[in-house]
């Protein structure tokens, strides 16, 4: 039988996607055949079952982290009777820390567990943070709540990315993260419209304000009741497959990647992503665009409404630029798979970035300024889309790749907390020209940590190709002889650049 080369291990049998037939072998060693017709089948029923309910959790977390910065617009901060405007930005903060914080730990606790139990509970209990924040009385009530809303909501998106990265072939997920990461813009998109309707809420003697965060936070609650019946586990007890899918699930898994192995969790895996400079490269990659991605994300409201709008038309014309945001993600992702590049297209993303932020810096006018708004998102958003995805096609074993996710959000959100204290009211002169500035140069880091990236990669790549060349050995015995316990390290593991 003929020799397959797929973009993890080269392929000990026939590739599934060879011919109008496969043949590949499930995760026991068994031979199993099946059409090309049946193995798409599979992957739209497990596409169906996996991301319009993970998008959907992601969109939550992201609203309710980022619905701050409209009811900052309706006053919360008089309300609660803070004078000092940097109060907010303290609070941006404290989210983060909490968020960075309890990052590995979550995701340590997803490999032990079951993400189907794990997933729901983060989603109740922020959803419960979420809607106490509506009841908040001062300043003290209202940084502790958004500490703990970093805490509970800490583990979802990790989380999510290693649950897909378990279902997916390796060229297959960096689409499903794109749409996934969506939520985000989406997010941002709904938020908007949401808050202006909320605003006409006046009841129970409360804020306008405090109703965003208790209808947001009730709904949140309440999706995550239901998603105790709806999360998926792991692929070998799938509930939403039967025996025959499973078995096509865990072949092509085989046959490509390590996500169908049955690996337990391994001290030696959370070690050596620790140790592995790759990931640490990818952790500094995100914390270079989580700088704009988040100051962005927390603070257009109030950018949009430093352009002379009033408050109910800014939290209007924040759904617009999003809604594009969400379309380049798409586009960007479409482009990555056709080229088959990643680190290509993370560094167009900041390109496109730099170009909204020039246009910011050197307009005046509302139209103007609006437009690079536009332009921005439209390059921030999918460049983080892409650079989220990258760890998940390039990292093995399995707990050394949950560990790498985790700690790419761990030291990547600390960006995050760095962009929400620049954006302080010391600092919006000019419409915010330092802090915007300041996120041009994080922009640039990125590009060049992605350009390592793709190049670093590119060269081991052909430094393995022409080890096993020398070696005189077929690609498939190199496999053999090691196995998958060495990850990628191993000789015959070729990154996805």
């Amino acid at each position: 039988m003929s020799t397959t080369t797929t973009n993890d291990f080269p392929a000990t049998k026939e590739s599934p996607l060879s011919g109008s037939a496969a043949s590949s072998f499930d995760g026991e060693g068994k031979a199993l055949q099946f059409s090309a017709e049946e193995e798409r089948a599979v992957v739209r029923k497990i596409d169906w079952a996996l991301l319009p309910g993970l998008t959907l959790l992601y969109l939550l977390s992201f609203l309710d982290r980022s619905n701050v910065g409209n009811a900052k617009l309706y006053g919360m901060l008089t309300d609660i009777g803070v004078t000092d405007a940097s109060v907010y930005n303290t609070s941006l903060a404290l989210y983060f820390i909490g968020y960075c914080l309890f990052e590995v730990p979550a995701n340590l606790i997803l490999k032990r567990f079951n993400p189907k139990v794990w997933l729901p509970t983060l989603t109740v209990v922020w959803g419960i943070v979420a809607t106490l924040q509506g009841i908040v009385k001062d300043e003290a009530g209202f940084l502790v709540a958004r500490t703990f809303m970093g805490i509970a909501e800490a583990g979802l998106f990790p989380g999510c990315i290693f649950v897909i990265s378990m279902y997916y072939k390796r060229n297959e997920r960096h689409w499903r993260v794109a749409v996934f990461f969506g939520g985000a813009a989406l997010a941002g998109a709904f938020g908007g419209v949401l808050s202006w309707a909320i605003g006409h809420i006046h009841a129970g003697g409360l804020g306008q304000w405090a109703w965003i965060f208790i209808i947001e936070g009730i709904f949140t609650v309440l999706v995550g009741l239901t998603a105790y019946f709806w999360v998926p586990g792991y692929p070998l007890d799938a509930k939403f497959l039967n025996q025959r899918e499973k078995d096509i699930l865990i072949a092509r898994l085989t046959a490509d990647s390590d996500s169908g192995d049955k690996e337990p969790f391994s001290w030696a895996g959370v070690r050596a992503a620790f140790k592995d400079h790759l990931v640490i490269s990818y952790a500094l990659l995100f914390h270079a665009f989580a700088f704009p991605l988040y100051t962005l994300s927390l603070f257009l409201p109030t950018i949009i409404a430093g352009l002379g709008y009033a408050s109910w038309q800014a939290q209007l014309l924040t759904t617009p630029p999003y809604a594009v945001a969400f379309l380049a993600i798409l586009l960007f992702a479409w482009g990555s798979h056709v080229q088959n590049r990643r680190g290509l297209y993370v560094i167009l993303g900041g390109a496109v970035a730099l170009v909204g932020y020039v246009v910011l810096l050197s307009t005046h006018t509302a139209g103007a300024r609006y437009a690079g708004i536009f332009i921005t998102v439209v390059g921030i958003y999918p460049a983080n889309a892409l650079l989220l995805s990258w760890p998940s096609e390039n990292v093995s074993p399995q707990t050394k790749r949950a560990t790498s996710t985790a700690i790419q959000i761990f030291i990547g959100d600390f960006g995050a907390v760095t962009g929400v204290l620049i954006y302080r009211p010391s600092l919006n002169a000019n419409f915010f020209r330092t802090p915007h500035i300041i996120a041009i140069g994080y922009t640039v880091l990125g590009m060049l940590i992605a350009a390592y990236l793709w190049i670093y990669m590119a060269r081991e790549n052909d430094r393995r190709a022409a080890i096993r060349e020398q070696s005189g050995k077929q690609e498939a015995e190199v496999v053999e002889a090691g196995g998958r316990r060495l990850g990628d390290k191993h000789v015959a593991y070729v990154y996805q650049l």
